[in-house]
């Protein structure tokens, strides 16, 4: 069962949050490839962004094992993206906690795979809780043309899911969300 394979640390970083801790899936071999298996089922776009850290540690092995996913963008913290004046774009997102900002890049939008006047991609992060992370995301590339191609989000895809903190309904009104665990409170959870 995946729910035990996550661990909790209450009050980190601050008061009131329950951190939800996705790095023990490194520990546990088979948990690990059960998750990349059913992301690489839910996905359908030939390309896959995520948010650092560990949104690379589980998209990045679907660039060896998926016959799908063809590229990986992504998103980073403000100080690790190398660019071309121009290039890089920020993102202002709303955490559960206070406000964060995170870049990416529209070179490497204009190195993935396009489908005819778009560019689908298949959005991924470890954590889906209030959303404020994945809107922002979603409301930057909504804005973008890349090679006059539009950038389009084909579905979201999250290891964990907290579903009382609403995350779900707005980026359900852009495309579908897909979750292999929603935890409800207490760490009480279940596996999709």
């Amino acid at each position: 069962m995946l729910e035990t394979v996550i661990k909790h640390y209450p009050d980190f970083p601050v008061p009131g949050i329950d951190f939800i801790d996705v790095l023990p899936f490194l520990h546990d071999k088979a948990a690990f490839n059960q998750a990349i298996r059913q992301i690489d089922a839910w996905t359908t776009a030939p390309n896959l962004a995520t948010v650092e850290a560990r949104g690379f540690l589980f998209g990045a092995p679907l660039l060896s094992v998926s016959d799908r996913v063809q590229t990986l963008v992504p998103f980073r913290k403000k100080g690790k993206l190398p660019h071309a004046e121009g290039d890089l774009v920020r993102v202002e997102i709303e955490k559960e906690y206070g406000s964060d900002e995170i870049f990416y890049r529209l070179s490497d939008f204009a190195a993935c795979v396009p489908s005819g006047d778009f560019i689908d991609i298949t959005l991924f992060d470890d954590l889906l809780a209030t959303g404020g992370t994945t809107r922002g995301i979603v409301r930057s590339l909504q804005q973008q043309t890349v090679d006059g191609r539009k950038l389009r989000i084909k579905e979201f895809i999250f290891l964990v899911e907290l579903p009382a903190l609403g995350g779900r309904k707005w980026l359900e009104t852009v495309a579908p969300v897909h979750s292999l665990l929603q935890i409800n409170g207490e760490g009480e959870g279940r596996s999709l």
